[in-house]
């Protein structure tokens, strides 16, 4: 019976032959059709069934109508007839399926044998008879009699489309509205079965839904009528719409919504693919996608609903940002804003927990962009519902808690979590930074846990904490850091009784710790403790190797200690304590107990500070080191009230070493410039302290000559204090202030970047340089002075010279060669190609030698322009990165070590503003690449995310070239060991040529992704097939 009626279905379904160009031909084969199925239900006995059967459904229906003029509509009743004819067959062959089998049939089974089929089960050849009828159906039964605006036109599908709604007589009985409620309420009937249900939604969905929208939700005014229909049909079409959402994939639903929400319109002349919804539709359908959003896993439908159907599930950041905007705000249908963020913000705090890799990098950048909107345009929502859970793991091991355990899993979570929105998404916010500081303790504790043993947690820990620091206010910064050192009384950590004990997957968990009965040990466990927080602070304050940070808490620790000795005149004064109560006698010995803790913190910390850091980060600018300065000059002020102190050596040794590094400052080679001076001022009054109060007469004359020399800008400067070394540094003295006087000098070095001083200028002294033998030589002078000759021969040989004396090994030329890198930067914004080009050279054959210094200088004014706070030209930009380039084809072996902040730099200088930087660091970038070998592995999915983003979302084809090209030299470089390396982005970086050789409209970047991917073609063939070696082994038995 199945067969017959689907045989009729064909042949009414089936094309005449030729191709159907105009409407006339097209009539007439629905009318041949039409016949020639009415001829073989009444002739061929096989289909005497399926007559009567569709009889039988003829008799049943109330929207026949035999006299209608409109052929179309008169072949979408038959179609409509036959497949529900199909439909009560398939029922009633169901039910008689799912009663009890006969007991013979049972007998006969055994279990090897299939189950049988149901009997709704269709082959292939049915399921395509099936879906041209639907086709038909939908075609010609309900997109023309959808209103404008309403679903996708037949017009906007295809050009046949817009033949078919030509063929459509509205004018004729049915009326439009009516025809439309009878297909889908057939459409309806038919999906009641889960196998004509398949063929209706997977391919029909939409349309379903837009007549559903329409007979339900459209207003009546401006309709006749014949065209209305009545309430009850209307509220039975949206209780059918409702129902229908329940039942589909939300995802499927929400991109149909998406769609049925129609497109802007017709604007500037661009025509957009969807048309125009009314206005009643738009806000239906923003009503039903906020419902679908606030339901359960409704935020991940969304998300799946946007981002599904990438090529391989690469992230399309401009979709995962707009998908994040839209959760992060509240729609206009929703209750309240509570209730909206309420069930939204922990979803979009699960989507961060994904771990399928096609899926996790997608969710949980929108997860982590929509957390940080929130928290920016919700600070209180997101307070409440997003920030306190995602922090209640480590609230729960802080003081003042009920104290649990608390599981290793959520611990990790956190911290996995923290990590995501805080460090991978770097969208730093007051509100967040907030919520963040009030767990840091915890999370320090966490930190030095992780220190002590082998834990995945410590990276994660470490970087949060490295991320609040870089990105809160200095005094906030500061107070926390003395807070993490028990310097204000407490470190308020992990509370009291717990402590972090290792997880069994690596990661830890807070449990009960056991209590120590011995005193001693009791004590001995704490000061360890506390010995190993500081250990880790300074550790962790060493890895901020750009950040002012360590070097302004260095400072503050010097204010602080010098208050302490200021105060502790005052406490050595007697305190009658035969008036006080014995309350008052306990809280007077607790402060004092306490005080003492905080001043030993003070000194352990400091102590830490000195011998664990490098001065380098400790005085990171010239203004630190006068505040250091200032700081060793007041607390020897302090010591003048006691003259024992004053006289002491460890005070007059630090006073001397103070006034020697002024006078290291005022007398140096290089003049000081106003902002220089201005920042000495400070030190006028110890200065006039010291130089009225001192007992010594020496010191006082050298402060009071110090004082004038700073007031006066250098304009009165006395021939003693050029003499400063010799007149208060003894032997003992001079070894530990030699170290730090070198200092002064590296720290104003950037300023003297003007040619005419290159005579005057001093040599930092840093280790990387040689110690200066003397004054240079005449011969090198001219060749200096000849390298700023305004001819150009004169100079661009000067260049080529320097350039020689370097590669020989020149020793003049290499002690002064802060002198030759100042000159070959100054001469690379050149006009003339010959000595810019010199320039070039010499840049590249001073990083040859030097590399460590020279990249470092190199790369800041790659990205940072020149140290005079000029932008520098795109023009010099680029010949900079020339340099770059040359350097990184030198490094040979070498390229793993000093290649790895290069690519830093290049990958930041993608994201540049001009399409030549952005060109240019992708060159510089493969020309690295191919040359780190194994080394390249860390940064490998960083380097396939930001390739493959430019391949698809560059607008400029120079960029995607680059971008290509430094996919193949990648392949090129690597050869046979790309399969290891490239492991995991491998098939990315594939899909993404791929999707090259399909789509760009680019001819020179397909051709450079077919070379690629001949590239690629090779090295796949030698992993596959390697080549065979005939080799002969011979082995000697013992």
């Amino acid at each position: 019976m199945t067969s017959a009626i689907l045989s009729a279905l064909s042949v009414l379904t089936k094309p005449i032959g030729g191709k159907l160009i105009f409407c006339e031909a097209l009539m007439a084969a629905l009318q041949a059709n039409q016949a020639l199925l009415e001829e073989r239900l009444r002739g061929e006995k096989g289909l005497y069934e399926v007559r009567s059967l569709r009889e039988e459904v003829r008799a049943g229906v109330p929207w026949i109508c035999i006299d209608t003029e409109d052929v179309t509509w008169s072949f979408v009743q038959e179609c409509l007839l036959l497949l529900l004819s199909l439909a009560r067959n398939l029922t009633l062959q169901l039910e008689l399926f799912n009663q009890a089998p006969s007991p013979a049939m049972s007998r006969l089974r055994t279990p090897e044998m299939a189950p049988p089929l149901p009997p709704d089960v269709l082959s292939v050849a049915q399921q395509k008879t099936l879906g041209a009828a639907l086709q038909f159906v939908v075609s010609l039964g309900l997109c023309p009699y959808l209103a404008p605006g309403v679903g996708v036109s037949l017009g906007r599908r295809s050009a046949f489309g817009k033949l078919v709604e030509g063929l459509v007589c509205h004018d004729v009985a049915p009326v439009p509205e009516r025809r439309l409620l009878t297909t889908t309420a057939v459409l309806l009937e038919l999906s009641v079965l889960s196998s004509l249900a398949t063929m209706v939604y997977t391919r029909h969905l939409g349309d379903v839904m837009a007549a559903l929208c329409q007979l339900g939700y459209r207003p009546e005014k401006g309709t006749t009528k014949e065209e209305k229909i009545s309430k009850e049909e209307r509220k039975n079409c949206r209780e059918a719409l409702q129902n229908l959402l329940g039942k589909v994939y939300q995802p499927i639903v929400i991109k149909e919504l998406l769609i049925l929400q129609g497109g802007p319109g017709t604007s500037g002349g661009n025509r957009s693919p969807l048309s125009q919804a009314p206005p009643w539709l738009r806000r239906l359908c923003g009503q039903l996608l906020s419902e679908r959003l606030m339901q359960p896993n409704g935020v991940q439908s969304v998300v799946r609903a946007i981002l599904e159907g990438g090529a391989g599930g690469e992230s399309d950041w401009r979709k995962c940002d707009g998908v994040a905007r839209i959760l992060a705000a509240c729609p206009q249908q929703s209750l309240s804003p509570d209730s909206y963020y309420s069930q939204v913000c922990p979803q979009i705090l699960e989507l961060l927990h994904f771990r399928d890799k096609l899926t996790a990098q997608q969710f949980q950048r929108v997860a982590t962009r929509a957390a940080l909107t929130m928290v920016q345009d919700c600070p209180m929502f997101a307070l409440q519902y997003l920030l306190t859970p995602l922090f209640s793991s480590l609230h729960r091991c802080g003081e003042g808690q009920t104290q649990v355990t608390v599981e290793e899993w959520e611990l990790t979570r956190c911290a996995e979590d923290l990590f995501k929105i805080c460090v991978v998404g770097n969208s730093p916010s007051a509100p967040l930074l907030k919520a963040l500081g009030e767990v840091i303790p915890v999370l320090f504790d966490l930190y030095c846990f992780t220190k002590k043993n082998a834990s995945h947690l410590r990276a994660p820990c470490q970087e949060i904490l490295l991320w609040y620091f870089g990105n809160s206010e200095l005094p906030v910064a500061l107070s926390t850091l003395q807070q993490l050192c028990a310097m204000d009384g407490g470190a308020g950590g992990v509370a009291s009784g717990f402590h972090f004990a290792p997880g069994r997957d690596g990661g830890a968990q807070l449990t009960p710790s056991e209590t120590i009965s011995d005193e001693d040990d009791a004590l001995y466990e704490r000061v360890s403790g506390e010995q190993w927080r500081v250990e880790c602070l300074a550790q962790l304050l060493a890895e901020m190797k750009d950040s002012d940070l360590p070097g302004d808490f260095f400072l503050e620790l010097l204010q602080a200690l010098t208050c302490w000795a200021a105060e502790e005149e005052e406490e050595e004064q007697e305190v009658y304590t035969s008036a006080m109560t014995l309350l008052q006698l306990e809280q007077h010995l607790l402060g004092k107990v306490t005080g003492r803790g905080q001043k030993l913190a003070l000194l352990q910390v400091l102590a830490v500070m000195c011998e664990g850091l490098p001065h380098t980060l400790l005085l990171h600018k010239p203004t630190q080191v006068v505040e250091f300065i200032v700081a060793m000059l007041q607390r020897a002020c302090v010591g003048l009230d006691q003259v024992r102190a004053a006289e002491g050596p460890v005070e007059t040794q630090t006073l001397s070493m103070g006034m020697s590094l002024v006078a290291t400052l005022l007398s140096g080679p290089s003049p000081l410039s106003a902002e220089d001076y201005s920042s000495m001022f400070r030190l006028l009054p110890p200065l006039e302290e010291i130089s009225q109060r001192h007992p010594e007469v020496v010191i006082q004359e050298l402060a009071s000559d110090l004082r004038a020399a700073i007031a006066t800008h250098g304009a009165y400067q006395p021939d003693n204090v050029t003499q400063t070394q010799t007149r208060l540094y003894s032997p003992t003295l001079h070894n530990n202030a030699s170290t730090r006087t070198t200092q002064t000098p590296n720290t104003r070095a950037p300023i003297q970047t003007c040619i005419p001083n290159l005579r005057t200028q001093s040599i930092s002294g840093d280790g990387d340089s040689l110690p200066s033998s003397g004054t240079p030589s005449r011969a090198f002078s001219d060749c200096l002075l000849g390298a700023c000759d305004p001819e150009v021969p004169t100079r661009a040989v000067a260049l080529r010279t320097l350039t020689q004396a370097i590669q020989n090994g020149d020793r003049e030329a290499l002690q002064n060669q802060e002198k030759v890198l100042t000159l070959f930067l100054e001469n690379l914004e050149h006009e003339d190609t010959f000595v810019y080009l010199s320039a070039i050279q010499g840049l590249a054959v001073l990083a040859d030698f030097f590399p460590e210094r020279i990249l470092l200088r190199l790369q800041e004014e790659y990205q940072n322009g020149p140290s005079s706070q000029k932008e520098r030209s795109l023009e010099t930009r680029l010949k900079v990165g020339e340099v770059l380039m040359r350097a990184s084809r030198a490094m040979g072996d070498l390229a793993p070590h000093h290649g790895r902040p290069l690519i830093g730099v290049f990958l930041r200088g993608t994201r540049d503003e001009d399409r030549s930087v952005r060109a240019s660091c992708l060159s510089n970038l493969g020309e690295l690449c191919q040359r780190l070998n194994y080394a390249l592995g860390p940064w490998a999915q960083e380097l396939s995310t930001c390739l493959t983003a430019l391949i698809k979302t560059e607008k400029e084809a120079e960029v995607r070239r680059a971008a290509v090209h430094v996919i193949a030299l990648l392949l090129r470089g690597l050869s046979d060991k790309a399969t290891e390396v490239l492991s995991d982005v491998l098939l990315d970086l594939y899909r993404a040529l791929k999707w090259v050789v399909r789509s760009d409209t680019d001819d020179v970047t397909v051709l450079h992704a077919q070379l690629a991917l001949e590239e690629l073609d090779d090295v796949m063939r030698r992993f596959i097939f390697p080549a065979q070696k005939l080799e002969k082994k011979i082995v000697v038995l013992p």
